[in-house]
């Protein structure tokens, strides 16, 4: 158990599973068309930067670094920091919401592909 624990595949499989729920979740607040399923793939690639750049921070916090310390070198240092090790992470989490939008227009009730 311990190398579950003290891996990276928890947190990897947390990404791919946000990859595939952040699309489906925005479509339902987005209308269909081709236009807001652009609008949907952009957005959802923000908010994964921003979510896997902060379950970075959470991850080093977890592993027992100080959060303050974490945080002294400044917002601007940080947003650099966590934002490159969430840019890396899209290795894991950019392929699933790839396939997630490409699968929203099945759904679609209105409009047709």
């Amino acid at each position: 158990m311990n190398l579950i624990s003290d891996s990276l595949l928890l947190p990897a499989l947390g990404l791919g599973f946000l990859g595939f729920l952040v699309p489906r979740l925005l479509a339902r607040v987005l209308p269909e068309g081709v236009k807001p399923l652009m609008l949907n793939a952009l957005l959802s690639t923000f908010i994964l930067f921003a979510l896997a750049g902060f379950g970075f921070f959470l991850l080093y916090v977890g592993q027992g670094a100080d959060a303050d310390a974490l945080l002294e070198p400044g917002f601007f240092a940080n947003v650099v920091f966590f934002g490159r090790l969430g840019l890396a992470s899209a290795l894991i989490w950019a392929p699933i919401m790839v396939l997630s939008v490409a699968g929203l227009p099945r759904k679609w009730v209105k409009e047709t592909w």
